[in-house]
Order: C-alpha cells, then sequence, then structure tokens
C-alpha cells in the first residue's frame, strides 16, 4: 500500500476568492475526484483545512491511499486530476509539500 500525503499553502486572494473560500472550493474538487476518477486500486481519501493559523501550518492536507505504486500514479495522470491542477490549484496555491511512502 502506499499512503499518499499533499499540503498545500494557499494565497490570501486568487481566483475572485479568498484562502478560506478556496481552501473549501480545493477539499470540494479533491473529495469529488475518487468518484469522478473511478481507480478502484484507490482505497481511502481524506481532506482537510487547517484549523490553527501559523507560520509553519499548511492550508490544507490531502491524504490518501493506493493498492500500488500504479494506482497512484493512474491517479496523478488521470485527466480530471491534471484538469484540477491547471485550471484551479496552479492559480490560488503558493506552495505545496508531498510524502508518499509505502507500508507492507
Amino acid at each position: 500500500m502506499i499512503k499518499h500525503i499533499v499540503m498545500w499553502k494557499l494565497k490570501e486572494f486568487a481566483e475572485g476568492a479568498s484562502k478560506m473560500e478556496n481552501a473549501r472550493k480545493l477539499k470540494t474538487r479533491l473529495e469529488a475526484l475518487p468518484a469522478m476518477i473511478m481507480i478502484k486500486e484507490m482505497q481511502a481519501v481524506e481532506v482537510g483545512i487547517n484549523c490553527i493559523p501559523s507560520e509553519a501550518a499548511y492550508d490544507v492536507v490531502m491524504y490518501s491511499e493506493f493498492e500500488d505504486k500504479a494506482a497512484l500514479l493512474a491517479y496523478q495522470q488521470h485527466s480530471e486530476h491534471r484538469k484540477l491542477i491547471s485550471e484551479f490549484l496552479d492559480k490560488v496555491r503558493i506552495d505545496k509539500k508531498v510524502v508518499d511512502y509505502e507500508v507492507k
């Protein structure tokens, strides 16, 4: 199993919306991806919005689980995933951090 964790730091204002509005939009869109993509090897998805602001904190986090590396790659290359990045995420984020690790 591969656990895939991504964190985003968002702009204060982008695409006509505040950071919190964009965080909510991102959460909604990320949570909708599994149903659109239908990758059966995607076993779990959880998206959270940071509730304790600090200099070190990121604004949105996604935790997901995949059966294997091939399933994660299929998710990352899927057109709906790529569309979310190019049409929204790239416009509202300042930074992104990713950790992928294998659990046996």
